[in-house]
C-alpha cells in the first residue's frame, strides 16, 4: 500500500463546502415549497400528511429516515475500528429493526387509527396514571432531538473534513437550511426530501466506493493490507465488536423503530394497506447503503490511516477523511458530501415533524383544546426552531460521534418493553410503565458507567422490563383497547369537529 499517497490537505476550498450546503438547501426548499402548495393547507397535513402516503413514498420516507448520519457514517466508523465484525454488528441489525416493527404499527393503526404521537397513546391507554404522559413526552422529544444532534454532527464533519469548514459553523449553517424548508413543508416535505435523498444513497454511493477503492490501490491490495494486520479484522466473530458497541447498538436500534416517533408518525400517515409491506421493503432495501459505504472503514484500515493524526480522534471522519485525500476527482468528492448531506437533512426534517407532532398534539391541544387552526397551525413550527437551537449547543460542545449515539441509544433501551407491554399486555399498568422507564434509566445509567455499554444495557433493558411485569401482575383490571379505536382525531379544530366528523379536512390555515 506504500503506492498510494493521500494528499496533505483538502483538495477543495471552505467556499465550495458552505456553498454545497447552501445550495442543496435551496433545491430541498424548491420542491418543499412546491409540495407545500400543493399538499399542505393545515395542520392535519403538515403533521401527518393527511394520512395519504402510498408505499413509493413510503418506502423512500423509511429508507431515508433510517438512513442517517449513523448509517453512511458509522457504518464505515465501525468498520474502520473493529473490521468486517465492525460492519456484521452495524449492519445487520439495523435492517431487521425496521422489519421487526411491523406487528407493532399494525397493531396500533388497528387500535387507534386516528393517532398521531406516542405520548397520545400512552394517555389513552394509561388515562389515570398522570406521570406517564411528562415521561414519555420527555423520552419521545430526546429522541427526536438526539436524531437532530446526530446528524447535525454528521454535517459537521462531512464539511469540515472534505472543505476545512470551521465544524462549528457547518453544523450551524446545516441547522438553519434545514430549519427553513422544514418550517414550510412538515410531514409531506420529509416524506419528498426523503425519496430524494433515497435515490442518492444507492448508485451515487456504489460509484463513490468503486471510484475510491481504485484510488486506494484496489481491492485485492486493501484485502490483503488488512489481512496483514491481524486482530481479526476480516472476520465477522469478534467478542468485541458485539460487547464494544454491538448489542447496545441493536437494543437501541430496536427502541429506534419500536419507540421511535418518527416511524409511528409514517405508521398513521400511511394508507392502512400499504402499512406492513412498507416497512418490509424498507427494511430490505436498506442494507446496501450501510454496506456499500461502510467499506470506506475497511479502506481506512488497509491505507493505516491514523485516528488520532488524521481523523482528529474521531473514526466517523473516516469516510469525509478518504474521500477528501485519495485524489478523487472534485465532482466526485462533491457527490459524495451530497450524500451524505441529503442523508442527514433528511432525517433532520423528520425528527423536526416528529417533535412538531408531539408538540401539537400532546402540549398545545391538552393546554389549549379551543385553539384556533392557524395559532395551531403557528404552534406546530416554534418547536422545530428551539429543537434547532438546543442541537446546536450540543454539536457546538464537540462531543464525539459515536458516543452520543451509545449513550442516547443505552437511554432510549428503557421504554422499550414497557411500550411493547403497553401495546399487547392488557394488564400493564400505568405505574409499571413510568417506573420501569424511570427504573431503567436510574440504576442502569450508573452500571453502564461502571461496567460499560454490554452490561449497562443488559441491566436497562431487564429493569425496565421486570417493575411492569410485577406490577401488572397483580393487576385485576385489565385494559379494554377498544376505547383507543375511539379516539378522534386530535389536528382537527373543536369548530370542525362541532360541525360533522373529526376526520374531516380542516380550514385553509396557510
Amino acid at each position: 500500500m506504500s503506492s498510494v499517497v493521500l494528499a496533505a490537505g483538502n483538495p477543495l476550498s471552505q467556499t465550495a463546502g458552505i456553498v454545497t450546503e447552501i445550495l442543496l438547501g435551496v433545491a430541498l426548499l424548491a420542491l418543499v415549497w412546491y409540495v407545500k402548495e400543493k399538499l399542505v393547507k393545515n395542520t392535519r397535513d403538515f403533521v401527518i400528511a393527511g394520512r395519504k402516503i402510498g408505499f413509493g413514498f413510503g418506502v423512500a420516507g423509511l429508507i431515508s429516515i433510517w438512513t442517517w448520519a449513523m448509517a453512511v457514517m458509522m457504518s464505515a466508523a465501525q468498520t474502520y475500528t473493529f473490521g468486517l465484525s465492525g460492519l456484521f454488528w452495524f449492519t445487520v441489525p439495523n435492517g431487521l429493526a425496521v422489519i421487526a416493527v411491523i406487528p407493532f404499527v399494525r397493531k396500533i393503526r388497528t387500535l387507534m387509527p386516528q393517532g398521531y404521537t406516542i405520548p397520545e397513546f400512552v394517555r389513552e391507554r394509561f388515562p389515570g396514571t398522570r406521570l406517564a404522559i411528562p415521561v414519555v413526552i420527555v423520552g419521545a422529544l430526546f429522541g427526536s432531538l438526539i436524531e437532530v444532534i446526530i446528524n447535525i454532527k454528521g454535517t459537521s464533519l462531512v464539511v469540515s473534513n472534505v472543505f476545512g469548514v470551521d465544524p462549528k459553523v457547518a453544523a450551524i449553517l446545516g441547522l438553519v437550511v434545514v430549519l427553513v424548508y422544514s418550517i414550510l413543508g412538515g410531514l409531506w416535505a420529509s416524506i419528498t426530501t426523503s425519496t430524494l435523498s433515497t435515490l442518492l444513497h444507492t448508485v451515487p454511493s456504489a460509484i463513490i466506493v468503486v471510484v475510491a477503492l481504485h484510488y486506494a490501490g484496489g481491492v485485492d491490495a486493501i484485502w490483503h493490507s488488512v489481512a496483514a494486520q491481524g486482530n481479526g479484522l476480516l472476520s465477522v466473530t469478534r467478542a468485541d465488536a458485539a460487547t464494544g458497541f454491538g448489542v447496545t447498538l441493536a437494543l437501541g436500534l430496536l427502541t429506534a423503530t419500536i419507540a421511535g416517533q418518527e416511524f409511528w408518525q409514517v405508521a398513521w400517515a400511511l394508507k392502512k394497506k400499504d402499512v406492513s409491506r412498507t416497512f418490509l421493503w424498507a427494511g430490505a432495501w436498506f442494507y446496501p447503503i450501510p454496506i456499500v459505504l461502510g467499506l470506506l472503514g475497511l479502506v481506512g484500515l488497509g491505507l493505516h490511516i491514523d485516528v488520532n493524526t488524521q481523523l482528529g480522534g474521531d473514526p466517523a471522519a473516516v469516510g469525509p477523511y478518504l474521500v477528501s485525500h485519495l485524489g478523487l476527482p472534485n465532482w466526485l468528492v462533491i457527490l459524495y458530501v451530497v450524500v451524505i448531506l441529503s442523508a442527514c437533512y433528511s432525517v433532520i426534517d423528520s425528527a423536526f415533524t416528529a417533535i412538531s407532532s408531539i408538540f401539537v398534539v400532546d402540549i398545545i391541544k391538552p393546554l389549549a383544546p379551543r385553539i384556533s387552526e392557524h395559532a395551531l397551525f403557528v404552534s406546530a413550527k416554534l418547536p422545530m426552531v428551539l429543537a434547532s437551537v438546543i442541537a446546536a449547543i450540543v454539536v457546538v460542545s464537540g462531543v464525539d460521534f459515536v458516543t452520543i449515539v451509545l449513550t442516547s441509544y443505552a437511554i432510549r433501551t428503557a421504554i422499550l418493553v414497557p411500550l411493547v407491554l403497553a401495546l399487547f399486555w392488557p394488564r400493564m399498568t400505568g405505574a409499571g410503565f413510568v417506573w420501569g422507564t424511570i427504573a431503567g434509566i436510574a440504576i442502569g445509567m450508573p452500571i453502564r458507567a461502571h461496567f460499560g455499554d454490554l452490561r449497562g444495557s443488559l441491566a436497562i433493558l431487564a429493569i425496565s422490563a421486570v417493575v411492569p411485569l410485577v406490577l401488572g401482575a397483580v393487576n385485576r383490571e385489565p385494559f379494554d383497547y377498544a376505547r383507543l379505536r375511539r379516539v378522534r382525531d386530535a389536528a382537527v379544530s373543536e369548530d370542525d369537529v362541532g360541525a360533522g366528523s373529526a376526520a374531516v379536512p380542516v380550514a385553509d390555515a396557510s
